[in-house]
């Protein structure tokens, strides 16, 4: 009897401690725990010997960049010149990899005449805190969605256990500009547009994608007649942005041009449509400027979409589809890009079963493009017919996704989120707003919903 009256007290702390956000915490830090295992037969041992990152699928940017861009010679990003290749990055992630290197120098030393030892001490001492710092943004995301999704904590373990941030989480600086985008996400979804655009600005200062919700954003609230809270997003958003880029612009110009330039001039790369067709033998002139214009197409058409719409689509969905029109018709996919994905995809179509599809496809495209730099999969002097496959296996799923999506904002009902009494649970200022009497003016001849 005494067992049986202690069970209810044991069930009840047992309830109040595993709770779904609890659950997701331990989940995302399991997560890592796996990220940095899997990243150990990766690190450099000593001096003339480098592990084989394509065969072990553990390659990341860190390494090489630690040396290769000046960090190791205690070079500050964009100021300080010399015989490497300026940091081709925007600019907070330029400021995020000086503090990084300003860590690393209380513990390494950094200079020009290291011996090979302290070459490979310093530059792993360099990789470990950006485990600690990425881990850091990566916990952010998981903390902003478990906000974002109140009513739903469960959905945020597709972020806090996926296997593509085991995969990738450490190749790139991809992880701050995710966690501001969240933050921004939140803010606007809390109401406060003028938090959010300077959040947004300063995503878009470390990676360029976030700067693409604004479009969406100005057309629901064009549509809501919400302009003045759009104006107060763009006005933080020039802030953020601006504040951030200024003094590279005014004292390193050159510096602050080369990212442009990189990236303007950068043709057919990995991952991209444009490499698969390059590798089957296509030859597209002219890529960027083909890249560019079916990005304005999808926009448009995107564009189109929340006008039309019988009802006016969530935030969410919109953020989803135009990141990935900008992924699909970019001139490059890297591996990590599937992180700038993964959080919008919780607020487009969060289905266990099509975050499933969506999780293989990355991870085929994932093994394939290390075979593929590693020489593992091309048969002789052929094209590299797996690789291309693994491209088209990804992007065919990330259009399935954008179409399921689309689906949903033409006919609701099929909507998992607009659920009865639901509207848009990131929507801040647009939950629950009427249309604009412009807009439902026209309601009549395009044939008004029930």
């Amino acid at each position: 009897m005494r067992s049986s009256r202690n069970a209810g007290p044991t069930r009840r702390a047992l309830r109040r401690w595993v709770t779904w956000p609890s659950l997701v915490l331990v989940a995302a830090v399991a997560t890592w725990i796996v990220l940095i295992l899997r990243n150990v037969p990766c690190r450099m041992r000593y001096s003339g010997s480098a592990p084989d990152v394509y065969a072990l699928m553990c390659y990341s940017d860190v390494w090489p960049l630690y040396s290769a861009r000046g960090l190791m010679e205690g070079h500050t990003p964009y100021f300080d010149t010399g015989s490497h290749q300026v940091l081709e990055y925007p600019v907070l992630t330029g400021l995020l990899l000086e503090i990084e290197r300003l860590i690393t120098a209380v513990v390494a030393p950094q200079g020009r005449d290291l011996t090979g030892a302290e070459q490979v001490f310093a530059t792993r001492v360099f990789f470990d805190v950006n485990l600690v710092v990425m881990f850091a943004f990566f916990l952010i995301t998981v903390l902003a969605h478990l906000r974002i999704s109140r009513d739903r904590p469960g959905d945020v373990l597709m972020l806090a256990a996926a296997p593509v941030v085991i995969l990738t989480g450490v190749i790139n600086w991809d992880l701050p500009a995710v966690a501001l985008t969240s933050l921004a996400i939140l803010a606007w979804a809390r109401s406060r547009p003028l938090i959010a655009g300077v959040l947004l600005g300063l995503a878009t200062a470390a990676k360029l994608y976030p700067v693409l919700l604004l479009g969406p954003l100005l057309l629901l609230c064009l549509r809501a007649n919400r302009l003045g809270a759009f104006g107060r997003t763009l006005g933080g958003f020039l802030a953020g942005w601006g504040l951030i880029n200024a003094p590279v612009f005014l004292f390193a110009r050159d510096s602050w041009l080369a990212f442009w330039s990189f990236h303007s001039d950068r043709g057919a790369d990995l991952g991209s449509v444009w490499y698969a067709l390059a590798l089957a033998g296509v030859d597209v002139p002219d890529v960027s400027r083909w890249s560019l214009v079916l990005l304005v197409a999808g926009c448009a058409l995107i564009g189109l979409l929340i006008l039309l719409a019988p009802r006016r689509p969530r935030f969410g969905q919109v953020a989803f589809l135009v990141v990935i029109v900008f992924v699909v018709t970019g001139q490059v996919y890297s591996p990590q890009y599937v992180l700038w994905l993964a959080p919008l995809l919780l607020l487009a179509r969060p289905r266990w079963g099509e975050w499933v599809v969506f999780t293989l496809a990355e991870i085929t495209y994932f093994g394939a493009i290390w075979l593929h730099l590693g020489g593992q999969l091309q048969p002789g002097d052929g094209p590299d017919s797996l690789y291309i496959l693994a491209i088209a296996i990804r992007v065919i799923v990330q259009l399935a996704l954008s179409a399921l999506v689309v689906r949903d904002i033409l006919a609701p009902q099929h909507d998992p989120l607009r659920v009865p009494g639901a509207d848009d649970q990131v929507g801040g200022v647009l939950d629950h707003a009427p249309d604009a009497a412009w807009f439902t003016r026209l309601q009549p001849r395009r044939g008004r919903p029930a």
